[in-house]
């Protein structure tokens, strides 16, 4: 496949996106493609561990290919998008629950999709590019590929914060939030992949680590915590209002930008993910519940027209954010029945 690259050298499964001039965009043929290789690498006793990067400087993955989920849902035809979250988040949990050492390079931008292939592995490396983010309130959904598990165990409130603004993170930043664990100079990776493939060791990580000074949002985190620790969506917007101060005023034209259905649906999958044990799957069968209905009842395609397809950036959101949409949200979240998420290969 010319979009992805699979292969082992030495000691190391090798996964390497390689369609930098579409931001290396997760395709569904290269999910297939990912999974497939987890599963071969995983009954090799030669692969000591997985290594997982990308082509080009601009980014690792910064995102899912959506084009094909618009015209599909355009079309009437729900079930391509159902199918394609269903595959995609069963990747998610393999790439969490997997059991050898699962080592991801992130340099450039590192969204959605990027992150549910990335930020879930044993080891996440980022540099002095790395970009990553949540940005899915943007277009209409919700963070998934089991970013809403590691928004609910990011410190403090953080969490909330992320997924309604889709705010951006650099390597210190990433860190700090629980999306990243080490800053390592992109300058240094070719080496340090080469000792991976040669020894099948982690030592080298520890050894290249190196120490940032603070990020600009572990600098925000006790405003961020005032703010973001209402109920609701609503008690969030009401609580910046109620403040003069450079955050409070510049947060709300952040969270305008979003689809107010999808945030209020965001806070609440955070909040159930943060007062309970939840693990990847429960994560991911929240989220899916979400996606499942997308196409249908939320935002979602007028997210992607807007972003993708005219690039107007104009959305024309079904709600209001001075009167979030609790009642529609908690539609959006019930149990699916028969439908769901089972982690199961279906034809």
């Amino acid at each position: 496949m010319s979009d992805i690259s699979i292969r082992i050298r030495g000691k190391a499964g090798r996964i390497t996106l390689t369609r930098p001039k579409a931001l290396n965009a997760l395709t569904y043929p290269m999910c297939l493609a990912i999974e497939e290789a987890l599963d071969a690498f995983a009954e090799d006793d030669a692969v000591r561990l997985v290594i997982i990067d990308a082509e080009g400087d601009k980014a690792f993955c910064a995102g899912g290919d959506i084009q094909d989920l618009y015209r599909a849902g355009m079309a009437g035809d729900y079930a391509h998008g159902q199918r394609f979250w269903r595959d995609e988040y069963r990747l998610n949990a393999k790439i969490a629950e997997y059991p050898k050492p699962y080592v991801a390079f992130m340099q450039g931008f590192v969204m959605g999709g990027g992150v549910g292939i990335s930020c879930h592995g044993s080891h996440r490396i980022a540099c002095e590019t790395t970009q990553i983010a949540m940005p899915e309130c943007g277009i209409g959904l919700v963070p998934d590929v089991g970013g809403s598990l590691l928004l609910a165990r990011a410190p403090g409130r953080l969490g909330e914060y992320l997924g309604t603004t889709g705010a951006r993170m650099d390597a210190s930043d990433a860190i700090f939030a629980g999306f990243a664990d080490s800053y390592i100079p992109q300058s240094k990776w070719p080496g340090l992949i080469a000792l991976l493939e040669e020894t099948g060791s982690l030592d080298a990580i520890s050894r290249l680590r190196e120490t940032r000074p603070r990020g600009p949002l572990n600098r925000l985190a006790a405003r961020v915590d005032a703010h973001f620790r209402g109920d609701g969506l609503d008690d969030i917007v009401s609580s910046l209002k109620a403040e003069d101060s450079g955050f409070a005023r510049d947060t709300p034209a952040m969270l305008a930008r979003n689809s107010p259905l999808s945030m209020v649906c965001t806070v609440e999958i955070i909040h159930r993910l943060r007062d309970t044990s939840a693990e990847i799957r429960k994560a991911l069968e929240l989220e899916y519940r979400f996606t499942h209905r997308a196409q249908e009842h939320s935002d979602f395609l007028e997210g992607i027209r807007a972003a993708v397809i005219d690039k107007d950036r104009a959305p024309k959101w079904r709600h209001d954010l001075d009167n979030p949409p609790v009642l529609e949200a908690a539609r959006m979240l019930l149990p699916l029945g028969a439908d769901t998420l089972t982690f199961d290969r279906k034809g």
